[in-house]
């Protein structure tokens, strides 16, 4: 095989879900956008909902689509993005539930599709998606008498439990929401760890469904095996790779490995990556290209045939701490020439 091999654990992802669950006494659903973190939505919102999950939402309704066609008629898929511009016919025929951002989108929901479903979310202070306070108070009534099934916001610091933002949010929604009869909603998976006061009547968790902090916790849900296509031997002071960027020291071995940046492996791990070979660290060696990478197999005790990027060694947060960014950004940009195994144990 000359790409990578991606598994995904299934049974590990429906466990994170329960453990999620398990924290709160109301309804958990499930995010699953971006393609399910980059791991294949319609298998991972099969998987959630064989786990108990029964909500679920994308970011757009195009993802909402195939969420649609995994489940079938029956769950509630909800679609960050709202009502847009070209989306009725699809929000109709698949039953997809626009969460509404804006009086505009209201309008458009409200004209076109008045007897579907749709929730509501609000700008409690991130300024990004959402209905701002005055938006809010005059048009609150008229959407309260048309029956939202939720009302919602998004925390913007949640991964920073002392974060003096997550209770100036939580205060906010309060004062927009306190005395409505519908089910609201403000924690994903950072704020189902602040605690009870911010779970509401759902949390959406996400990423730590997926193995990512801030859910330290969570059961890694991805590996990655990336195939050793040669291996060579160096003298020691030969360089190796574009722009001659990594000199050996010593003789070495370096196997050349069949993924680069196109399949997800950022240009910024350049030299600052570890793959691993039975418990065996394997420094990367060099810049990360479009299709490979070289790395140091010297110390290992024996040619290895694959060399693992994601897996016991190393989670998907190691690696973005590697890389200087999140874990979201790896998983969602693992690229589509690995081969996948769905694993349920």
């Amino acid at each position: 095989m000359s790409t990578g091999h991606l598994t995904i654990d299934l049974a590990a992802l429906a466990a994170n879900w329960h453990a999620l669950d398990a924290k709160t006494s109301v309804e958990t659903a499930a995010v699953v956008k971006a393609d399910g973190y980059g791991l294949g939505a319609a298998r991972v919102a099969k998987a959630l909902a064989d786990a108990g999950a029964r909500q679920f939402f994308v970011a757009a309704a195009e993802e909402g689509a195939a969420v649609r066609q995994a489940l079938g008629p029956g769950p509630v898929i909800s679609v960050f993005s709202g009502h847009m511009e070209g989306d009725t016919d699809t929000l109709r025929d698949l039953t997809l539930t626009p969460m509404l951002n804006s009086a505009t989108q209201v309008k458009r929901h409200f004209d076109t599709l008045p007897d579907q479903p749709f929730g509501v979310q609000l700008d409690t202070g991130m300024n990004r998606l959402g209905m701002e306070w005055d938006d809010w108070a005059a048009t609150a009534e008229r959407i309260m008498r048309a029956g939202p099934t939720l009302v919602m916001s998004h925390l913007a610091c949640a991964d920073e439990p002392d974060h003096p933002m997550n209770p100036y949010q939580l205060d906010v929604f309060h004062q927009m929401t306190d005395g409505i009869s519908t089910p609201r909603s403000l924690a994903a998976t950072g704020g189902i760890l602040l605690g009870e006061k911010y779970h509401f009547n759902l949390t959406r968790p996400g990423i730590g469904l997926y193995g990512g902090a801030p859910f330290d916790d969570a059961q890694p849900v991805a590996r990655l095996d990336l195939p050793v296509i040669q291996i060579r031997d160096l003298a020691e002071g030969e360089v190796v790779g574009y722009g001659n960027s990594w000199q050996t020291e010593r003789p070495a071995r370096i196997a050349t490995v069949a993924a680069g940046y196109a399949d997800g492996l950022l240009r910024h791990l350049s030299g600052k990556a570890t793959l691993w070979h039975n418990g065996q660290p394997c420094p990367l060696v060099g810049r990360v290209s479009m299709d490979l990478i070289t790395v140091d197999v010297t110390d290992c005790d024996e040619d290895p045939a694959f060399l693992t990027i994601l897996g016991p060694h190393q989670s998907v947060d190691d690696l973005a701490k590697n890389a200087g960014t999140i874990g979201y950004e790896i998983l969602t940009s693992l690229g589509g020439r690995y081969s996948r195994h769905y694993a349920t144990r």
